[in-house]
Order: structure tokens, then sequence, then C-alpha cells
């Protein structure tokens, strides 16, 4: 044999901070907008109030998914920052104590216990992989891998726009009334349901649907409050 055993696979990042609020953002946006867009339209025919309600629903919806994303990731990141500064002072004044400590966690995964000490040993001796594999042991980060407050906020606030645009499209040329907006909705729900399967185990065709139906759901409630409130002469 001639070097280690040879990797035949590779995993995604599940980790990072772009995921998440990319793919959250875009349905959110694409949901959000469709629904507030129908719910107009339920209560007027005036193009120009819906395409002006649209803008304003994709403005205002991306800046606050922005906002949300970085203040919610910055958060958590200085969060985790905290406790590894803790788990570094630990380190550093009681050594022997987190050596055991990091010992009898290799001894609960199933390790003898005299391979368990030595290993942890053996870590123990680089400080900075020390405090790497305690913080993923007990808070189940990456100190150099913390998520992006500055990617996720871009993320969500590019994605949301993204999807917030597909439902005013139709309004924005001109098209009048809701059925072209709501055909390119549909399409736009469960071609991205679809689209997030390849980053699941669902399939393609049980995720688009699911999309589409949440997002169906919410237009048709709001359109029938629009409705209901245009009729009455609010």
């Amino acid at each position: 044999m001639t070097g280690g055993a040879e990797i035949h696979h590779r995993h995604r990042d599940v980790s990072g901070g772009w995921l998440r609020p990319s793919v959250f953002g875009a349905m959110d946006g694409l949901v959000s907008n469709f629904a507030l867009i129908a719910g107009v339209a339920g209560g007027t025919a005036t193009t120009k109030v819906v395409a002006l309600s649209g803008v304003a629903g994709l403005a205002a919806g991306a800046l606050s998914m922005a906002g949300g994303e970085y203040v919610s990731v910055a958060s958590q990141r200085e969060l985790a920052q905290a406790e590894i500064a803790v788990e570094q002072r630990e380190l550093a004044g009681n050594p022997e104590a987190e050596l055991a400590e990091l010992a009898q966690s290799f001894v609960d995964k199933g390790v003898e216990p005299d391979l368990a000490a030595a290993v942890a040993g053996q870590i123990s001796r680089n400080p900075e992989r020390a405090l790497e594999v305690h913080a993923q042991n007990e808070l189940g980060v990456v100190p150099g891998a913390l998520p992006s407050p500055k990617v996720a906020a871009v993320s969500s606030f590019l994605s949301f726009s993204v999807g917030a645009v597909l439902p005013l499209l139709p309004y924005l040329f001109g098209v009048e009334g809701l059925t072209l907006s709501a055909v390119v909705s549909c399409a736009a729900l469960f071609g991205a349901g679809a689209l997030v399967s390849a980053v699941t185990a669902r399939s393609w065709w049980y995720s688009g649907l699911r999309q589409l139906v949440v997002g169906a759901v919410a237009a048709g409630i709001t359109y029938g409050l629009g409705n209901l409130i245009g009729a009455s002469g609010l």
C-alpha cells in the first residue's frame, strides 16, 4: 500500500453563512411579495397601485431581511466568540482539568481510555488546535469558521430582491390583471422549491409542490382579504 486510504466522497458545506439566508430570502421574497400583490390586486384593479405596492414590498422586505440577518448572525457570532474566549481562558488557567475533560469526551465516543488520554495529550500540545477541538466538542463551532454577518446580510438582500421581483415583473411591463403575475409566481415557486432539493434529501417534485402550495395558500388568503376589503369600500 502507498499512502493513506483514498477519499471517495466529499460533503457539501453545511455550516456556511450564505445558504440559509439565500434560500430563505428568495422564498420569502417570492411568497411575501406575491401575497402582497395578490392582496392589493384583490382590492383594486389599478395597475399602478398594484405595481407601487409590489415595489414598496420589495424594497422594505429586502432591507428588513438584510438588517435582520445581519443583527441575528452578528449576535450569534458574538455569543460564540464570547464562549470561545471562556474556553481559551480555561485552557490557559486550568490545563490539567481541560486535558482530562478532552480525554473523557473521546472515551464517551467509544475510544479506549489509554488511547483517549494519549490523543488528548497530543492535541493539547498545540494551543490553537486544542482550542478548536474543545470548541467543536463543547460549543459545536469552529473558531476560525464562524458565519459572517455581512455575507448573511448581502445574501438575504439579493435573494429576497430576486424572489420579490418575479411576481412584480408583469406589472412593471404594464400587464393588467393578476393572472400573468400568478402564473409567473407559481412557476417560480415550484422551480425554487425543486432547486432547493439539489442540496437536500427531498425529491425535486415534492420540494417544488410543497413550496407551491405554501405560496399559493398565502396569496389566496391575502387576495380574499383584499377583495373583501375592496368590496366593502374601505
